[in-house]
C-alpha cells in the first residue's frame, strides 16, 4: 500500500498511522507518477482538485482555468490528500468509508 501525500498533512499522518505506517510518496518533492495521475484523474475526476487549499486560492483566474491533470502537474499540491494506492484500486481522502474499506 502507498500513500500519496505530504509528511506534514494531518490527515496523511492519521491515514498512515492507522494503516500501520504504509510507504509514503511525498507528492511535494516527489510530485505524481503520470500512470497514476492519469488513473486518479480517470477515478475521481475533478475530485482529486483542492479547491480549498492555500495553493489553490493563490492562483489566478488563468491558472485556475488550465486542465485538472496539467494544474497537477505543476502544483502537486492542489491534490486532495492523501491518494492511497492498495493493489489495483485507489482512494482519495481518508473519509469514513475510506477506513471501513482499508481496515475492515
Amino acid at each position: 500500500m502507498i500513500i500519496y501525500g505530504i509528511k506534514n498533512c494531518d490527515t496523511c499522518r492519521k491515514a498512515l498511522k492507522e494503516l500501520g505506517n504504509p510507504e509514503l510518496v511525498d507528492i511535494r518533492h516527489d510530485g505524481l507518477p503520470e500512470n497514476l495521475l492519469r488513473r486518479a484523474a480517470e477515478t475521481f475526476g475533478n475530485d482529486l482538485l483542492n479547491r480549498r487549499s492555500t495553493t489553490w486560492r493563490g492562483l489566478s483566474e488563468d491558472e485556475r482555468a488550465a486542465p485538472m491533470e496539467d494544474l497537477l502537474r505543476a502544483h502537486p499540491l492542489l491534490m486532495k490528500r492523501p491518494l492511497i494506492e492498495a493493489g489495483d484500486r485507489l482512494y482519495l481522502g481518508w473519509t469514513p468509508q475510506v477506513r471501513a474499506a482499508l481496515l475492515g
